[in-house]
């Protein structure tokens, strides 16, 4: 029997289908609200609280994922993935029907809780169904996800919200995840050992604690220097070290130690880090650059992506397809920290009056780049983990690249803030500059409505704010190559890792 087939003797790929439907609920979910968010608030009211619609869901799914991982590890990948899928069409359901923010934000949390566990399963199932040496052509055909969900997120939500309705956004999910299920329930055949071993709470409460601590703090939800700050940059710093110190103490921690005791598996989560802050920044603030500055219609600044996510998508399945065919990975992630620090540096060249067709093809080098990094940064990820531990080591990658988007947001963002009033307040002075970015800014319909000078003004600004995050995200590609440079050329695996799995 060819590693391409079940135990049961049937194609994997239909179940691969079937995963990679759980894998685009968990990234569509985190894009197609954003075009249903002035909606929501016109319906529901709470303008303050808009920010947590987001921030809950990704929270919720960060802290959950190493979790779903480990109870894969122990009690069954197949199991583990549908219970997530389940939890989080019953968040679905539940948001949809939401009557005020409030309730909406809470729905989304479980909504998160749910899809913490869909991307890690997906990862883990694929991790101990095929060897890694033919895992990468699967890998490549999953991750070629991530930009389909990221362009198509804000487009179909702009679609259901005007056409049908804004609670649309959320109730989608329930037919694509019910097709889910019933194919990975007849399309997946996995038989592994079970594990007997009590979950890691301790781990898993002093981990959510320093996550949701530096959101908290990163976010700037509480002024500088208020007794809010103070306490929870001391759970920031202690929760950590706490933690590490918790999971070399517990019989089947969250996150094995043991995992970052191979080079490359440490070495590629740094990786995933930096593809998370690099992505999630520049997929947030290029729209805003196209809108405010080219003009460009919420929806069309998404089209005007496309060359971005086309770049991550035809590298991803290249570099998949070269890496099963030859079994060597070690150069993929160096040519992608080089093509995407080139990548940033070229969008230097955005400027007030850069045609909006130049502006979208400037974008092809940087999605090339971040392509190779995060095939690459997965398939060293499985390859560096035993297979008892396949759960953790997809839990972690996952991890690592959500709370590098968050991060990266927060900090660049923050930079992004910074160099957009400095610009204000050069071109139009401290006053005029402090009106006109009063509660939150203006936005791109507003903007139109103000007189010559003070559009260019910022237009001008918006555009030295993105020039100041694509240098912060040079910065961050210079760290990845350091890191790359470091890796060795582990030949991968020719035989699966596990094929004998009590029934899940």
């Amino acid at each position: 029997m060819s590693h391409s087939e079940t135990a049961g003797g049937r194609s994997i790929y239909l179940g691969v289908f079937g995963l990679m439907l759980g894998m685009f609920l968990a990234m569509l979910d985190a894009q197609i609200v954003g075009t249903a968010l002035p909606t929501i608030v016109g319906d529901l009211g709470g303008v303050d609280r808009l920010p947590w619609v987001i921030t809950a869901y990704l929270l919720a799914a960060a802290v959950t994922t190493p979790i779903w991982g480990k109870l894969g590890d122990l009690y069954g990948r197949k199991g583990a993935f549908m219970s997530a899928v389940t939890l989080f069409l019953v968040g679905s359901v539940l948001a949809g029907l939401a009557a005020d923010m409030g309730q909406l934000i809470a729905f989304r949390a479980v909504q998160g809780l749910g899809a913490g566990g869909l991307m890690v399963g997906a990862l883990s199932i694929i991790g101990v169904l095929v060897p890694p040496r033919e895992s990468g052509r699967l890998q490549s055909i999953t991750g070629a996800v991530m930009p389909v969900a990221f362009i198509g997120g804000p487009l179909l939500g702009g679609l259901l919200t005007e056409h049908l309705s804004w609670r649309w956004t959320f109730y989608v999910n329930v037919p694509v995840g019910i097709v889910a299920l019933l194919i990975i329930s007849s399309g997946i055949q996995l038989r592994t050992e079970r594990i007997k071993a009590r979950v890691d709470y301790l781990g898993a409460g002093l981990l959510t604690a320093s996550i949701v601590a530096l959101t908290l703090v990163a976010g700037g939800t509480y002024p500088w220097p208020s007794p809010q700050v103070v306490i929870l940059g001391v759970v920031a710093v202690a929760g950590p070290a706490w933690f590490v110190y918790a999971e070399r103490r517990a019989a089947e921690p969250i996150i094995p130690p043991r995992l970052f005791g191979d080079r490359n598996f440490t070495l590629s989560q740094i990786l995933a880090f930096i593809f998370g802050s690099v992505v999630f920044t520049v997929t947030n603030y290029l729209p805003q650059y196209m809108q405010f500055v080219q003009g460009a219609s919420p929806i069309a600044s998404g089209m005007l992506l496309l060359p971005l996510m086309f770049g991550m998508l035809a590298t991803q399945l290249t570099a998949g397809r070269l890496i099963s065919l030859t079994g060597r990975y070690r150069s993929y992630p160096i040519v992608g920290s080089v093509m995407t620090a080139a990548g940033s540096l070229l969008l230097l060249l955005l400027d007030v009056g850069t045609g909006t067709i130049t502006a979208s093809a400037l974008t092809v080098l940087i999605g090339l780049g971040l392509g190779l990094l995060i095939q690459s940064s997965i398939l060293i990820t499985m390859n560096s983990a035993d297979p008892r531990d396949m759960g953790a080591a997809s839990g972690t990658v996952t991890l690592m690249r959500t709370i590098g988007g968050s991060l990266g947001i927060a900090a660049l963002g923050a930079m992004f803030a910074f160099s957009l009033g400095g610009t204000l307040t050069d071109r139009l002075g401290p006053g005029n500059a402090g009106r006109l970015t009063a509660e939150g800014g203006l936005t791109p319909e507003a903007l139109q409505a103000l007189s010559l000078p003070i559009r260019d003004a910022f237009r001008a600004a918006v555009t030295s704010g993105l020039h100041t995050i694509v240098l912060g995200t040079t910065a961050l590609s210079v760290i990845a190559l350091a890191a790359a440079c470091f890796l060795k050329d582990v030949p991968l695996r020719t035989a699966a890792p596990a094929l004998a799995e009590t029934a899940d």
